[in-house]
């Protein structure tokens, strides 16, 4: 399946194009425009329980799966949020973790599970005890808030990721969930909280805006009774 990212940085289009029985699935409502040849249905893959996992971890609790039924076809898709776009290939030798709101889209031979943090990171993370499992043969694409950019760390190197930028990192990945700082106080009045040690080797994808300090942001602008 030919893929190509169009207007890439805050404002990014997936284009895609099929050839006649190749298939697509997308987060729910990401679909932009499609051709005719196109047949367009919800579907929760993998059964209610992996459904219900993916509303825990953030997600939707559907899918959307486009099939190019009748012919070639293109499709543009896009994410909820404003950002980029990034296509990964997986060869099924390792799974992909996600943030949630990471997942766009995947082609047949992905699939996308939810997996459980244990207490401790699921509670000092702020994201919840679920995050996003993405494992199989083939193209994930996922969606950031703001741009994306890789960190590459060497065999034993480390660096410390704030919460909120994490985007996705490959599960054989070490990391851990700690304290900005020394002390919580100096923590919180820093304006960080919680962060991620990561230690390579591997690739860490982070989104170069954070969407809860986007939220906060605009509240200051709307107007509050009384």
């Amino acid at each position: 399946m030919k893929h190509r990212v169009l207007y890439e940085g805050a404002f990014a289009l997936l284009q895609v194009e099929m050839e006649k029985g190749e298939s697509v699935k997308a987060e729910s409502g990401a679909m932009v425009s499609m051709s005719p040849t196109i047949d367009l249905k919800g579907t929760v893959d993998g059964g209610i329980m992996r459904g219900l996992g993916r509303m825990l971890s953030g997600e939707k609790f559907f899918f959307q799966e486009l099939v190019a039924t009748r012919g070639r076809a293109e499709a543009l898709l896009a994410p909820s949020s404003m950002g980029d776009i990034q296509s990964i290939e997986l060869d099924g030798t390792y799974k992909l973790l996600v943030q949630k709101d990471g997942f766009l889209a995947g082609t047949s031979g992905i699939e996308v599970n939810t997996k459980m943090q244990n207490l401790a990171r699921g509670f000092l993370s702020g994201e919840g005890f679920f995050i996003i499992e993405i494992s199989g043969r083939g193209t994930v694409f996922l969606s950031s808030f703001g741009a994306i950019h890789a960190v590459n760390l060497a065999p034993g190197e480390e660096m410390i990721i704030d919460n909120g930028h994490l985007v996705a990192w490959p599960d054989y990945m070490d990391y851990k969930i700690e304290k900005a700082s020394k002390g919580w106080l100096s923590s919180v009045t820093s304006g960080e909280g919680i962060v991620c040690r990561f230690r390579g080797e591997g690739v860490v994808l982070i989104q170069s805006r954070n969407a809860a300090g986007f939220g906060s942001w605009i509240k200051r602008f709307i107007p509050t009774s009384g």
